[in-house]
C-alpha cells in the first residue's frame, strides 16, 4: 500500500500515512489533532522482485534524448 508524507501547518509536524491510491487526495489529520495539513510531493523507489541471478537491464545512452540518437 502506498505511504503519503503530510506536514501540519499549525506545527510543522511531518508526518506519513499508509491508503490505496484512490484515497491519494484525501487530507490526513495530523496525529497532533490538527486538521490544516498538506501533502508533501515525495521520492518513489521502485524495486523489482527478481529472484537470484536476476540482472538489471543495462544502462543506454544518456542526454537528452535517450543518446539514440548522438545529440
Amino acid at each position: 500500500m502506498p505511504r503519503y508524507e503530510f506536514r501540519c501547518r499549525a506545527c510543522g509536524d511531518t508526518f506519513e500515512v499508509n491508503r490505496p491510491m484512490a484515497r491519494a487526495g484525501e487530507p490526513a489529520p495530523c496525529p497532533q489533532g490538527h486538521a490544516d495539513t498538506v501533502k508533501l510531493l515525495s521520492t518513489v523507489a521502485v524495486t523489482g522482485r527478481g529472484g537470484p541471478g536476476a540482472t538489471a537491464p543495462a544502462p543506454s545512452g544518456g542526454g537528452c534524448c535517450g543518446g539514440g540518437c548522438g545529440c
